[in-house]
């Protein structure tokens, strides 16, 4: 008799095949009778190097070839850092679970041991980000910011050659590759909000694949879903992408649940921050109320400015 078979799609990067293969260890843990598989896909977001992202759109840039693979039924499990995944999915996909997430935190990175308060607008800083490029410069308005591409060791080389003084990169991505030696600062998330999901791993699967969703539901990570699902109902509320500024962050005290949000145009002007705290069972409930608070405060029109000015 044949074991049972599951498919993971993941793009092709270390840490992509990192993430994956984490899922496949959490997997074979608790089925150890299932074969498992890992198939790799180049995403648009791979191919296309030289444009920033916020040119090229934000629909599934790093996640649609991903998709298209469980759509066809050619995989069974999308394994993406929930960062890079839009709040509209595919009417016949869903986050099926979730990782224990890793740290949500940006990191300062720099092979000339540059600190945050030393940064000078002499200093070249690189990131991909417009949410991290706006909170920079909302830190220091005369900050030399420039747009950088490429997987996590692209990048370090670029700036090992000179590209940059310094990056400002997710954390975990760093720690997971065992990169932390180029970290000279962890960011706090009161300094800068982080990225709607960022540090954790989300399994995306197709809806009524019921083998697929037992397997999934064993190894999701329920705290982790609870505060990510939060932070994303918050970007699907204000319909943010990678084309603006927004970030989210949660944290779980006891049973005090408090999330806080952040938005603002492309240059740190007009910058709105609120929070909410309240019982954990409430979390959701927290994140639809903070979401209409910001459109109240006029977070609509700050998005609408943002998408005529691409569309220039």
């Amino acid at each position: 008799m044949m074991s049972e078979t599951v498919r993971i799609a993941t793009r092709g990067s270390k840490l992509a095949l990192y993430q994956a293969n984490m899922v496949k260890a959490e997997i074979a843990a608790s089925f150890p009778d299932i074969s498992i598989e890992i198939v790799i896909f180049k995403t648009t977001g791979d191919k296309v190097l030289d444009v920033s992202l916020s040119r090229i759109g934000d629909k599934g840039l790093f996640t649609k070839e991903l998709e298209n693979s469980l759509l066809q039924k050619d995989t069974d499990i999308a394994v993406h850092s929930l960062k890079d995944l839009p709040t509209a999915l595919p009417e016949e996909l869903q986050i099926g679970g979730v990782l224990p997430r890793g740290d949500c935190r940006d990191a300062l990175v720099s092979n000339k041991n540059i600190k945050f308060k030393d940064l000078t607008s002499g200093h070249v800083v690189a990131t991909s980000s417009l949410r991290r490029k706006a909170q920079l410069l909302m830190l220091n308005k005369g900050m030399n910011i420039i747009d950088i591409r490429g997987n996590v060791d692209t990048r370090i080389g670029k700036m090992k050659n000179g590209y940059c003084d310094a990056m400002v990169m997710a954390a975990a991505g760093l720690q997971r590759l065992g990169l932390d030696s180029y970290i000279t600062e962890i960011l706090e998330p009161e300094l800068l909000v982080p990225a709607v999901g960022q540090g954790a791993i989300a399994m995306q699967i197709r809806k009524n694949d019921q083998r697929i969703e037992r397997i999934v539901k064993v190894i999701n990570h329920d705290h982790t879903y609870l505060s990510t699902h939060a932070e994303r109902i918050f970007l699907h509320l204000l319909e943010g992408g990678c084309q603006i500024p927004v970030g989210c962050y949660t944290s779980l005290e006891k049973d005090i649940f408090s999330i806080t949000g952040f938005i603002s145009n492309t240059d740190g002007s007009d910058s709105l921050k609120f929070s909410r705290s309240g019982p954990v069972d409430e979390a959701y409930n927290l994140a639809q109320n903070l979401a209409m608070s910001f459109i109240r405060k006029g977070a609509g029109e700050i998005v609408e400015r943002i998408r005529q000015l691409n569309l220039q």
